[in-house]
């Protein structure tokens, strides 16, 4: 299995990029289909993707039905995906046939809907049935006229560990008993303090705050942007708590200090270099590929509060393709109740579409590297469980904003004060 590197990397999106996009986008915008296919035409459609969404398998099961349809993947690192498509729709080329976004972008490009086929005009909308209700809201433009994007998952929330390093520090192993170790987010941290105490050697409580505070702000009713598109943080006690309370972790000594994605960050799975990690359901398919010799230390507990979201994509349409009615139809093959559950099993990806929750084949789903925990039930109470929150149209920059601050604490060139007078500062100059 290829490394599920698509959904936790902070999103990178520069002043000028969005400069340009902005230049570059207008409303409305014209209702074309683009070229219909002549009979046995040969048609290549490209897809853009982060990392492997574990399509593969379900391409070859598509060309069974339509032989005369050839897809190609092309895949980019995270930010670099999102930041060449900004700048692909503002000179209207290069982008691909279909399109995947990550949910910290979403609004970026719904607020572009001359940029996308409306997929209403392909009959998707038969689809909204199947949908979370929140899940479908996100990929409809403002107003919600427009249809322009299906989404593939969500990033349902749990907290993956290593049960050997909790076994040497002296805690319980058990996931339930862990599980109650930390129903609040304080008590997480003073578990973490009795880890640390433990002086397990070669290993830290956690990899590092950034997904700590975002897992927190996720979980609270309003979060970085209030329903009118304001950016919130200087004025959203949750925001400020989760501030306060990822910098404890950093200032009790309870971080590795690696940063996501990063080589060291990949090293330290297979070396055993921290005890937790915020687990969205995507996140078990990254630890199965990046310590393959750890099957059975890792095991899955509830997260503090219970439930939340990190991650999710949808699959969107530019306009600049030529055969959008043969894409629209791959999105919904892609997007299907069966292939959602599909991509489950096989990747760790979790459906969006909540009939399946109580499948079942999602239900009694286990993985046995992960000591066989209920992770299908885990991930389904999660996201029944999740209230959705407002994202903006600059979600992704304001993200990074506070985990650059957040990354200067760690790394001791600021205090936690001084770093958060730098994030309100910084975030101000986000229009």
């Amino acid at each position: 299995m290829t490394p599920r590197v698509r959904r936790l990397a902070l999103p990178l999106l520069t002043a000028s990029l969005l400069a340009l996009t902005t230049a570059a986008c207008g409303g409305g915008g014209d209702t074309s289909t683009g070229t219909a296919a002549k009979p046995g035409e040969k048609i290549k459609l490209t897809i853009g993707l982060f990392g492997d969404f574990g399509f593969k398998p379900l391409y070859e099961e598509y060309k069974k039905t339509h032989p005369d349809i050839e897809v190609v993947e092309q895949v980019t690192q995270f930010n670099d995906h999102h930041n060449n498509l900004i700048k692909r729709l503002a000179t209207n080329a290069g982008a691909a046939d279909i399109e995947a976004v990550e949910v910290g972008y979403i609004s970026t490009f719904t607020a572009q809907p001359a940029k996308f086929y409306d997929l209403k005009q392909f009959g998707l909308e038969k689809r909204q049935g199947d949908y979370l209700d929140w899940k479908w809201q996100q990929g409809l433009s403002k107003g919600g006229g427009q249809l322009l994007g299906l989404g593939t998952d969500v990033g349902g929330l749990a907290m993956c560990y290593r049960k050997d390093l909790f076994k040497k520090a002296g805690l319980p192993t058990d996931r339930t008993e862990v599980a109650g170790l930390w129903p609040t987010w304080e008590q997480y941290i003073e578990t973490g303090r009795k880890f640390a105490a433990a002086n397990v050697a070669g290993a830290k409580f956690v990899d590092s705050p950034g997904e700590i505070f975002r897992a927190m702000v996720n979980q609270a009713p309003v979060g970085l942007y209030d329903a009118q598109d304001k950016i919130t943080i200087d004025a959203n006690p949750d925001v400020k708590k989760a501030w306060d309370l990822s910098n404890q972790l950093t200032q009790s000594g309870l971080t590795a200090k690696l940063a996501a994605f990063s080589p060291p960050w990949n090293t330290g799975f297979a070396k055993g270099s921290f005890a937790t990690i915020i687990c969205p359901a995507w996140m078990t398919g990254f630890i199965q590929e990046q310590a393959k010799d750890s099957a059975g230390k890792w095991d899955i507990a509830t997260v503090p509060g219970g439930s939340g979201n990190s991650g999710g994509s949808h699959l969107m349409l530019p306009k600049q393709g030529k055969h959008p009615k043969e894409a629209a139809e791959l999105i919904d093959f892609l997007t299907s109740k069966d292939n959602q559950a599909k991509v489950f099993k096989e990747e760790g990806t979790f459906p969006s579409i909540p009939s399946l929750y109580d499948d079942p084949s999602i239900q009694n789903f286990t993985k046995p590297f992960f000591g066989d925990a209920p992770i299908g039930k885990i991930y389904s109470e999660a996201a029944k469980a999740l209230k959705p929150q407002h994202l903006g149209p600059r979600e992704a920059d304001v993200r990074v904003v506070i985990g650059d601050g957040l990354g200067r604490v760690e790394q001791g060139k600021q205090t936690p004060d001084q770093a958060w007078a730098q994030v309100l500062e910084d975030v101000k100059k986000i229009k």
